[in-house]
């Protein structure tokens, strides 16, 4: 924890009456329950700031709050605070520029500094325990509601698999502890996490009889559209079953690959050992050691990513 840059933080939301939380492309939970929990934390301190969020919506995420119809005017003379994010063009509103001042939190590995403050922690396993550490530094100034508690343990829960990825010890829990302090009630949390639609049940169906394996251990799948349309899910509900992949005992890597808009594939790559962002840097991705994603473009790349992931997963066996 840099306790000097989280002061200047502080000062800097202090300082400005308007700021404005960016996140990522395809935000997910971690990303969406930051910035909630964050502009939660600011307009409870501090009630006359305005406080907006530019994000894209996400179905199953909206119960943590509606991000904000954000004009160009509203940048001109505000605090910029992008949150759970790597680099520049990874942001989703690309008017960033227009603030006052930029602050990046982030806690990936390293790919840019793009901030005027840039402050990462890639000791944390969420970007939301970043918050709450600011939280919980400046707890004699700083406020939070049962709101803002909810927001920041939901992208916890969701950027730790519950608990269970590493990263996690025991500031994990004592951070979490502190949402309770402050009000958080969680039964609203699981009722939406813990459903699952019928379309998305019977997609998990075909998902788990399609997958793949490579010589050495990768297991895959391809989600292409006529899936989506087929079984009536969103990409975004096909892609969060990339862990399903990850029960087996003889694949140390797995990877969904999936088709967007444009005919545009990205990959999810997960690991049980072998690092991964190395190689998820070379295909103009990033993320965690053992969580990331990249930027493939087409089909003809995804086939060279899985080759070497292959190989990554035949040198981690012969190692191990």
């Amino acid at each position: 924890m840099d306790k000097g840059k989280l002061l200047d933080i502080y000062a800097k939301m202090k300082d400005f009456n308007k700021i404005i939380v960016i996140v990522h492309k395809r935000p997910d939970g971690d990303c969406l329950g930051t910035a909630f929990g964050l502009k939660d934390i600011i307009n409870t301190t501090w009630p006359k700031k305005k406080v907006q969020v530019a994000a894209e919506s996400v179905g199953y995420l909206n119960f943590l709050g509606k991000a904000d119809d954000i004009k160009d005017e509203d940048f001109d003379g505000a605090l910029i605070i992008s949150v759970d994010t790597a680099s520049r063009n990874r942001i989703y509103d690309q008017r960033f520029d227009r603030g006052d001042m930029l602050i990046k939190i982030d806690h990936h590995i390293p790919v840019e500094d793009f901030g005027d403050i840039d402050y990462v922690d890639i000791g944390r396993p969420s970007c939301t325990l970043i918050i709450m550490d600011l939280l919980n530094e400046f707890s004699d100034k700083l406020k939070i509601s049962p709101v803002g508690a909810k927001a920041l343990y939901t992208g916890t829960l969701t950027d730790t698999g519950r608990f269970k990825y590493s990263g996690v010890d025991g500031d994990t829990f004592r951070s979490v502890a502190s949402l309770y302090d402050n009000g958080l009630e969680t039964k609203e949390i699981y009722s939406h996490l813990d459903v699952r639609t019928d379309q998305l049940t019977k997609y998990k169906g075909y998902f788990l009889q399609h997958y793949k394996k490579t010589p050495n251990g990768v297991a895959y799948i391809n989600i292409l559209p006529k899936h989506i349309k087929k079984f009536k899910v969103s990409l975004g509900e096909a892609t969060s079953l990339v862990n399903e992949l990850g029960y087996f005992d003889d694949c140390p890597i797995w990877i969904l690959f999936a088709e967007y808009e444009g005919k545009i594939v990205r990959a999810r790559m997960r690991s049980k050992g072998p690092a991964i962002d190395k190689l998820a840097n070379k295909y103009d991705g990033g993320g965690h050691r053992l969580a990331c994603g990249a930027n493939l473009g087409t089909w003809k790349r995804s086939k060279l990513l899985l080759e070497e992931a292959d190989l990554l997963a035949k040198q981690y066996k012969e190692e191990s």
